[in-house]
């Protein structure tokens, strides 16, 4: 009861921000409203804050001014248009998750307890915060052998206060969930856990100096890139340290200009790299906005802050490269039946319908670059199909899309004409040749051949036990079917014995054709 209480305050708090900020019920939009909606948000717009300014830039000032959890759920919002339109998700987009900083005297309390030791003893430097987000800040600071490192520190208390906030979303997404159809099929419930997962693991930096390790180990073939290396003895769950990277941010166009950096090949890298970790490692760094990748000064692309990662797995992987294939290929019927499959449209709907609105949203992008693509109509074309054959919300699909979303922003931003699709298909095509066309149909069958000649000494114990089994069911059998049920027992185990023993021997030669010919 008291956390219910609790919950219902803190929603209520949200509330009259959102009523200040005239993002509650925005005045451009209440003429679509219930008329006593409509007089409720005339008395709640008495002397709003963010006069001219558009909804989405309002709402995004309520969010920053509720704090860490509320700037983590625009952000997200931004990744669902379908659910709040375009030009909403475009303002949320940029929401900067950029906070004040908390003084540089907590910061150096927070490192000693971490590790028992003062600032000064364990950095020859220690600047002040020279970057503040939802979560943590950052400083610049010196070790004694000279390297200059970045140490990322946790807000005070945000672990409580995430927790709290958290509580109450998911409440407040019951409510909604109960309350509309079309609200279920978008699933918030599981959107607001699939956030609170994601934080939870961004507020353990250790998670993040594990992720960076991991990410680094995945890229080390590829010489373009750069993931910043985990200095260990100085990280712990509230306090992160790495090695400073000097470079130019991706989003600075005229310092990468000045630089003279290739930016249709920076572009295709960055799509080439999202894809390649998300397909083939099956774990991809799910914040990369262009403040999180850098042009070092070696010209490398650096990706920093982990905080945010994604994992899919194999059957997951495979999904999404036939269903990216699939429309590379013009391939629709395929790729509709991909969906069917994985269980992303229920049974039921006809598959040929599908694969003709999938064709209606794929043609008018083959050979257009980007700039010849209005993105927000094909996604509002893609969110409809969703809404006809009654798609749902995958939850884990939602760091993916969210990602995806944020790449095609950056590479859209170095290369206005870049082709998505060329960029694309190399990383995927690679990808479905090896884990889903015929070389690895080939290593499915192989490993199933090394299975059958483990299996196959074993196949005499199976017939015997068998025949044991048979010899059990006869004894406990009513005694007036007994005669007529041991017979049946007999004759079917032979025929079980000699189908094994024939299967066995197939199995063999097979397998000594398929595997040492392969």
């Amino acid at each position: 009861m008291i956390s219910a209480l609790a919950d219902y305050a803190r929603l209520a708090r949200a509330g009259w921000t959102l009523i200040r900020h005239d993002a509650l019920i925005p005045r451009e939009y209440a003429h679509m409203a219930p008329a006593p909606v409509r007089v409720f948000g005339a008395l709640t717009r008495i002397a709003p804050k963010g006069k001219g300014q558009r909804p989405g830039e309002r709402l995004a000032s309520a969010f920053e001014t509720l704090g860490p959890a509320y700037v983590k759920l625009g952000q997200f919002m931004a990744t669902r248009p379908d659910i709040i339109g375009f030009d909403l998700a475009n303002d949320l987009g940029r929401l900067q998750d950029k906070m004040p900083p908390f003084p540089e005297a907590q910061a150096r309390k927070e490192i000693e307890a971490a590790f028992g030791k003062p600032t000064d003893a364990l950095f020859k430097q220690f600047s002040a915060p020279i970057a503040a987000a939802s979560i943590a800040q950052a400083h610049q600071a010196a070790l004694e052998d000279g390297r200059t490192v970045a140490v990322k520190i946790l807000r005070p208390q945000i672990e409580q206060k995430a927790a709290q906030e958290f509580r109450a979303f998911s409440r407040a997404a019951g409510h909604v969930e109960a309350a509309s159809r079309t609200a279920r099929r978008m699933e918030p419930v599981k959107f607001i856990e699939t956030l609170k997962d994601a934080a939870a693991i961004e507020l353990d930096l250790r998670m993040e100096a594990g992720a960076a390790s991991e990410l680094a180990e995945n890229l080390a073939d590829e010489p373009g890139v750069r993931v910043p290396k985990v200095i260990w003895p100085l990280s712990a769950r509230r306090v992160l340290t790495v090695e400073w990277i000097d470079g130019t941010p991706l989003g600075d166009i005229a310092a990468l200009d000045k630089r003279g950096v290739d930016r249709k090949a920076l572009a295709n890298l960055v799509i080439r790299v999202f894809l390649k970790q998300a397909l083939h490692m099956g774990f991809f760094h799910a914040d990369m906005h262009q403040g999180n990748l850098i042009v070092d000064n070696e010209g490398r692309l650096a990706l920093v802050d982990f905080g945010i990662m994604g994992r899919l797995d194999v059957k997951t992987r495979n999904v999404f490269a036939e269903i990216i294939y699939g429309f590379i290929t013009r391939n629709y019927q395929r790729t509709a039946e991909v969906h069917f499959d994985a269980g992303y449209v229920p049974a039921g709907h006809s598959v040929d319908a599908f694969a003709q609105a999938l064709r209606a949203v794929g043609e008018p992008l083959q050979g257009r670059n980007a700039h010849e693509v209005d993105m927000s109509r094909v996604l509002q074309q893609l969110f409809d199909v969703t809404a006809l054959f009654d798609m749902h919300l995958r939850p884990e699909l939602v760091l993916l899309q969210r990602t995806m979303v944020t790449v095609e922003g950056v590479a859209r931003l170095l290369d206005p004409k870049i082709d998505m699709w060329a960029a694309a298909t190399p990383v995927v095509r690679d990808y479905v040749n090896n884990a889903i066309g015929v070389k690895a149909q080939a290593d499915k069958l192989r490993a199933a051949t090394v299975k059958a000649l483990e299996v196959a000494p074993k196949l005499p114990d199976y017939v015997d036990a068998i025949g044991k089994a048979a010899h059990q069911i006869n004894a406990d059998a009513a005694r007036e079917e007994k005669d007529a049920l041991s017979k049946a027992v007999a004759r079917n185990g032979r025929g079980v014995g000699a189908a094994l023993w024939f299967a066995g021997a197939a199995i063999l030669v097979l397998a000594g054709v398929l595997y040492w010919g392969a």
